[in-house]
């Protein structure tokens, strides 16, 4: 787990190695154990690493192979690259390191751009051809890893995060009118190539792409699961639904294992993170360390679910270190978040998890984390009202329960020159549920979610805060293999016991019921919630700062009425509207963008 960057001129100049050094500087909480600089010609690449997997000075990035010629910097973990290794070393290969990194440049060598077919885990790379002047980019299948780009007609960069395209300089602050309805309708997620600013692009997920030295290139989209109902899978029941997934849960947990220091559990006390701790306390593991983080109540509204992680870190005896934050490491926690976000990102559990993981990296580099199950499983409120829906009104239904509000709300809030006439929003959902495959509504849901939201809402927010610390984490309900299973799986099954139903089934005879039948929870931080006290003030003082006013994106009678009653207006899903609001020109300010 690192962060890497790089660019790649098609001028004929040789790169900015200086600017590739100001991108690397911004990732050192990423990679905080080493860094390195590379250049030959038009192409350079910078990495921070932090020390998993193979911890000698032959596992450094960016990794040069001078034998096939290939050059390479990554993110990320390949859970398989010790079978990878013996398969390339039959066929002839010779390793210099223990490390997965090596595994991919020389995968790459021998299977081309279909390399990625073989990896099983979260990545994010860029491999450089030396006697060609091809740049390979490719992200893992679920998005874990990310990569951001900037390219024009003389260069192309990439990072790891868009704050670190920015320290490269020549990135306006323009915003892009297509995220930024997405951002105000589409719950706050940006789907890619779109970010917040217009000179900045992501890399799709489970996308490879191949540039040549004058510019051109070409994606290919490797992976999608269809969430149709496979011939395969004919005449089975629940109990051999239940048996399946399991049996690939246990392989996804037993996966993220793998590595040269100890691995932990982020433990909520959840269903997800709990069964993860089942599943490795039935697998043998013995002295686990798990984690769980709670904050002072307010609002009426309690600010821990250590009851349940108790229950489970008792039943399991594991190592449990209970994360209470008191309420004055609360507000600059959320300026330090802030900084963090690669993009903005509405969700108060972007502070749990920041605060989280600076505590948890005190004591492992790597944790377990049951991020993912809901959106896989169909563990979210929207889900349920959807099963009755037929599958030519599923995009009117779907955005009913899911979006935050309807592209004619955005007027009253948003001044027109950051409006667009068209309806993004519901047009790229519709093109979505229009692909080939998803049977039902449900299916169709539970596709864009896993494809879209999930990437870019809570697998981000967990890169992203986790990172901040130096922290990797390990994500088995996203597990490649796993999804695809679940996404054949029907329905019924997924919706069954208020949702993840075949999940619930599988860890009643391995943990206690009493979490398992509890009503769903999250990483509550009441503070952000229910508005108030300095909170507020620091609402208000981004919503009035100069370069707010500058910017001129929210109409001011919108903003006054939201300051005068600022817990009373909710979106959709009960997120404070005031708060996505003053999220993003907070995380615009913080970033230097007027």
């Amino acid at each position: 787990m690192c962060g890497l960057s790089g660019e790649l001129r098609f001028d004929g100049r040789a790169a900015d190695v200086d600017a590739v050094v100001r991108m690397t500087a911004t990732m050192v909480a990423r990679g905080p154990d080493g860094v390195g600089i590379w250049a030959s010609g038009p192409v350079a690449f910078g990495h921070r690493r932090l020390r998993i997997i193979d911890l000698s000075e032959r596992g450094a990035q960016p990794m040069v192979d001078s034998e096939l010629g290939l050059t390479t910097a990554f993110n990320g973990c390949i859970y398989n690259y010790q079978q990878l290794r013996d398969e390339l070393t039959a066929a002839g290969y010779r390793f210099f390191s223990t490390s997965d990194t090596e595994v991919i440049g020389k995968a790459y060598h021998r299977w081309g751009i279909h390399c990625v077919d073989h990896f099983a885990g979260m990545f994010a790379f860029a491999v450089a051809e030396r006697d060609t002047g091809r740049l390979v980019l490719a992200r893992d299948r679920l998005g874990i890893k990310p990569l951001y780009y900037a390219a024009d007609a003389e260069r192309l960069r990439f990072a790891s995060t868009l704050p670190a395209l920015l320290a490269g300089g020549g990135i306006s602050s323009d915003l892009d009118l297509v995220a930024l309805h997405h951002y105000f309708s589409f719950h706050s997620v940006v789907p890619a190539p779109h970010t917040i600013l217009a000179g900045v692009r992501k890399l799709p997920a489970a996308t490879v792409r191949v540039v040549e030295p004058d510019g051109q290139y070409t994606d290919e989209l490797y992976w999608s699961p269809s969430f149709t109902r496979d011939d395969a899978h004919a005449g089975w029941d629940a109990g051999d639904w239940q048996d399946a997934i399991a049996a690939r849960l246990r392989t996804a947990v037993r996966r993220r294992m793998v590595a040269d220091v100890p691995v932990g559990v982020l433990l909520s006390g959840g269903l997800d993170s709990s069964l993860i701790v089942a599943l490795l306390a039935e697998a043998g593991q013995t002295g686990l360390s798990t984690f769980s983080v709670g904050f002072e109540a307010a609002g009426g509204e309690s600010g821990d679910e250590f009851a349940y992680s108790d229950i489970i870190a008792d039943h399991f005896g594991t190592d449990h270190h209970q994360i209470r934050v008191p309420g004055n490491r609360l507000l600059p926690a959320v300026d330090a978040a802030i900084a963090a976000m690669s993009e903005p990102m509405v969700s108060h559990d972007c502070v749990a998890f920041y605060l989280l993981s600076q505590e948890v990296s005190r004591h492992v580099k790597v944790v377990q984390s049951g991020q993912g199950a809901d959106e896989v499983f169909a563990g979210y409120s929207w889900y349920p009202p959807l099963a009755d829906v037929p599958r030519d009104q599923a995009v009117d239904a779907y955005l009913s329960v899911f979006a935050d509000r309807p592209h004619r709300d955005l007027p009253g809030m948003v001044e027109s020159s950051y409006l667009l006439e068209r309806d993004a929003s519901r047009d790229f959902v519709a093109a979505h549920f229009a692909h080939p495959g998803a049977a039902t509504s449900v299916d169709a849901a539970l596709r864009i979610d896993s494809a879209v939201m999930l990437i870019d809402d809570p697998v981000k927010r967990v890169d992203n805060m986790t990172m901040a610390a130096g922290l990797e984490a390990r994500t088995p309900f996203l597990d490649h293999e796993l999804v695809e299973l679940a996404a054949a799986c029907p329905p019924e099954l997924k919706l069954a016991s208020g949702g993840k139903g075949v999940l619930k089934d599988i860890g009643r005879p391995l943990m206690p019921v009493d979490v398992i039948d509890r009503p769903k929870g999250y990483f509550p931080v009441p503070a952000i919630r229910h508005l108030h006290g300095p909170f507020l003030d620091r609402v208000r003082e981004a919503l009035f700062d100069p370069a707010a006013k500058a910017r001129g994106l929210y109409r001011p009678s919108w903003v006054q009425s939201m300051l005068a009653a600022p817990n009373d207006n909710r979106t959709t899903l009960g997120a404070n509207a005031l708060w996505q609001a003053a999220l993003l020109e907070m995380w615009l300010q913080t970033h230097g963008l007027t």
